[in-house]
């Protein structure tokens, strides 16, 4: 075992080394340590750290050594907000962009409000967590310091669901979504939906608005709904939401700053509303999405809202059929917060369009640097960047932004 020395983070949060045979990764290390261990490949699965970085701190979590669910707590807050503007920043740079960082947002610990919990059904119960890095064994995590605190409290429900839903030794995935009516949870994987489970399930019920077994209802005590500006929204089973409420409204406050003063704007990607009801507190809003329960959704939300200006939810799939230039002429201010493929043709027609301004939310620097490109290079003004961690521990990045063009 040689030592080596950790000179950068990679994408995935882990350390690399560089070697002669090319680069090593090393998980849970830091830039300027020097670290050995065995290695298999090019990876060093176990490192020890021999001389550590200044930014290293003692994990405040008791799991992190064993549970996947974080990378990065092993970094000081201030080292892990600086890398992910750097991330941005030098993604940027490589598509020919000169960013400059407004700040960088991080959602406070157990600020967590949906995760994807991965269940298993074993002879003395069931094991509920997340999973081993790079592995398939489950951890549990009863004082876990990512997740809200009332999905922390159904741990043990969630782990007599899975005794209900899982074959034995099977896994099932739970999607927990914590809500003002109580948690919604969508169960995948789980063995058919019998009545022997209908019975088993009703006593668990307290605690969750709605239950969903394989895409198909199976409880409800409330309809999960949630506040999106003035609108009261249902979402679909497992609907993307904002991860955090804190960053959520990081995400609306630079949105609406962005679109301010517009006439009328329209929602690209739209969802179930983030954006659009609040942006309809200001001006009329056409949310296009191409998902038929999210527009329906937006649909009931703006029924039943009240002091919103127009609100139209349209169903579209803008990666195959994206908003001509042409259509967006009716509009002077875009938003648009695509997912992690980025929105490459939307982004093309947006380029030709008219609009004075665009308010961009991205959760993948790669593809928002591809996409902000093609804007640039048509002439529009990127302004500063807000960087959005409500990912906290993880080396996911988001962000958001504005162009504009005279």
């Amino acid at each position: 075992m040689t030592d080596l020395t950790i000179t950068r983070l990679g994408h995935q949060g882990d350390g690399i080394a560089m070697t002669e045979t090319g680069p090593v990764y090393a998980p849970r290390t830091l830039p300027g340590e020097t670290v050995t261990g065995a290695r298999a490949g090019d990876r060093i699965p176990a490192p020890k750290i021999v001389t550590p970085s200044p930014d290293r701190v003692a994990p405040p979590c008791r799991h992190f050594r064993r549970c996947g669910g974080c990378a990065l707590q092993h970094a000081s807050d201030g080292f892990v907000a600086g890398w992910k503007a750097a991330l941005v920043r030098d993604t940027l740079a490589r598509a020919g962009i000169a960013a400059e960082i407004a700040g960088v947002s991080t959602s406070p610990p157990n600020a967590r409000r949906r995760a994807a919990l991965a269940g298993r059904k074993t002879k003395k119960g069931a094991e509920v967590g997340f999973h081993v890095p790079a592995g398939h064994e489950i951890v549990a995590i009863p004082d876990c310091k990512l997740l809200h605190p009332r999905i922390l409290a159904a741990l043990p429900a969630l782990e007599r669901i899975t005794r209900i839903a899982a074959a034995r030794g099977a896994e099932v995935t739970l999607h927990v979504t914590e809500g003002p009516d109580g948690l919604d949870l969508a169960i995948d994987g789980a063995k058919p939906f019998d009545r022997d489970a209908m019975l088993a399930l009703a006593p668990l019920g307290p605690g969750f608005a709605r239950i969903t077994w394989n895409g198909e209802p199976a409880l409800q005590q409330l309809p999960p709904a949630r506040n999106m500006g003035r609108a009261r929204v249902v979402p679909p089973p497992g609907a993307f939401l904002q991860a955090t409420a804190e960053g959520e409204a990081t995400l609306v406050a630079e949105v609406l700053e962005t679109v301010r003063g517009a006439a009328r704007m329209v929602d690209l990607f739209a969802g179930c509303g983030t954006f659009t009801f609040p942006a309809a507190e200001l001006a009329p809003v056409d949310a296009f999405e191409g998902d038929a329960d999210l527009v329906a959704a937006l649909e009931g939300g703006a029924r039943h809202a009240s002091g919103l200006k127009a609100v139209a939810a349209r169903r579209r799939d803008l990666f195959r059929d994206p908003l001509t230039a042409d259509e967006l002429a009716a509009y002077d201010a875009a938003i648009i917060d695509p997912p992690r493929a980025g929105a490459a043709a939307q982004v093309a027609e947006l380029a030709r369009a008219g609009l004075r301004t665009v308010a961009f939310v991205s959760c993948h620097p790669g593809t928002f640097a591809r996409d902000a490109a093609v804007l640039v290079a048509a002439g529009w003004r990127m302004g500063p960047v807000t960087v959005v961690d409500q990912f906290r521990w993880s080396p996911h990045v988001e962000l958001v932004t504005r162009f504009d063009r005279d």
